[in-house]
């Protein structure tokens, strides 16, 4: 069995990058005992129709058929509502543990999936270019300590993503089940062979119990998980977190955004899969005491164009409207309302820079010294209590 074969059995991407090299001190003060949760909405979620302005005419205008009922909506406040499946979340919001950023984008926006993602990935401009995720960046200056047992996961995917290129010590875990069953039957195999296939073999074992070793965990949670691969992936990340061993980042992702038809129907379905999801991570957090001690943050590659096509659905777009969760957040809307008589092109211009997203995850989350790890500085938004 080659290492690719074994890895791909145990459900460990074969990709997942390890570095054995010297790290760099940590910064002074740096805290990556705070957890950062990335949560990633594949195919550019439709944020208008999910952070609603509701008392804008002119959302109706654009939307006579995708536009949500006044009286279906969430509201928020006397102009901005959330899409009824995010209902789970109503009383996050009243307990201001749910921060709305409306308006999230970058200076001339990219509408192709593979580079407006790529984008979002590395914290480039539109028009540069770079071969490591913005995570990668910040971990290769600043690493986390290497007691952890490793910078950060992915579950449910081989795509590290922000943990891309560089030597950052990143997992993928594709099938974290399996994954994690079959570990614990690695611990009792170690040994020694003359058969150099052999011995390759259990050289391979012994560098996956190792690294496995510090991120399984049997905790009987109490929280119940939604029954699909995203509930699964939730699951195995909260198991994660339980182990002897911590991380610095977990990412997960929920599928299926691109919604060019029947819209109202699949964003609906995967509204309710995020909402519910993260409310039951919430609970596993709760048990283990590290609600307070976690930051979870959305973001997808783009939003969608305002006004709906004429298939029930609705195109590439630009700016969006994405979501922080966590105990230490400091709950509210945040950036600038949609302006829908205002765009560009058709598209919605935005008033946050994703950077400043990552920017309060480094500087406010992790207390990193400001500078310009992602080519200049910008401005982190308040939305934490720390």
């Amino acid at each position: 069995m080659h290492r690719r074969e074994f890895l791909q059995y145990l459900g460990l991407a074969p990709l997942a990058a390890w570095s054995g090299g010297l790290a760099l001190a940590a910064a002074p003060g740096t805290d990556y005992r705070r957890l950062l949760v990335l949560v990633e909405l594949k195919g550019g979620n439709d944020g208008l129709n999910t952070v609603i302005p509701y008392a804008d005419r002119e959302y109706y205008r654009l939307r006579p058929k995708l536009g949500m009922a006044r009286d279906q909506i969430l509201q928020l406040d006397e102009q901005t509502g959330l899409h009824p499946s995010l209902s789970s979340w109503m009383p996050l919001w009243q307990s201001k543990e749910l921060a709305v950023v409306q308006g999230v984008g970058y200076p001339q926006p990219n509408l192709s999936h593979f580079r407006s993602i790529e984008i979002w990935d590395t914290a480039s401009d539109s028009d540069r270019y770079l071969d490591k995720g913005w995570l990668t960046q910040v971990f290769e200056q600043y690493p986390p300590p290497r007691t952890f047992a490793a910078d950060g996961v992915v579950v449910g995917g081989s795509d590290l993503g922000p943990m891309a290129g560089g030597s950052t010590r990143a997992i993928a875990l594709t099938s974290p089940e399996r994954f994690l069953s079959q570990a614990a039957r690695l611990e009792n195999n170690a040994g020694n062979s003359r058969n150099p296939a052999l011995a390759h073999l259990l050289k391979v074992e012994a560098d996956i119990r190792q690294a496995a070793a510090g991120l399984r965990s049997a905790h009987a949670f109490r929280a119940e998980f939604p029954r699909s691969a995203f509930g699964n992936s939730l699951k195995a990340a909260a198991q994660v977190v339980a182990a002897s061993r911590q991380v610095a980042v977990i990412k997960v992702s929920l599928n299926g955004f691109d919604t060019h038809s029947n819209q109202r129907n699949v964003q609906a379905r995967l509204l309710k899969e995020l909402s519910e999801g993260l409310v039951a991570f919430r609970s596993a957090l709760m048990e283990l005491e590290r609600w307070s001690s976690t930051l979870m943050m959305t973001y997808a590659e783009f939003g969608r164009r305002p006004q709906e096509n004429g298939s029930g659905g609705t195109d590439h777009g630009t700016a969006n409207a994405h979501f922080l969760l966590g105990g230490a957040v400091q709950g509210g809307l945040y950036g600038e309302r949609p302006a829908l008589t205002g765009l560009d092109g058709g598209n919605l211009r935005h008033s946050v820079d994703f950077r400043q997203l990552y920017a309060t995850a480094t500087e406010k989350w992790w207390s990193l010294p400001a500078g310009s790890l992602f080519g200049g500085h910008y401005q982190p938004l308040t939305v934490l209590k720390i």
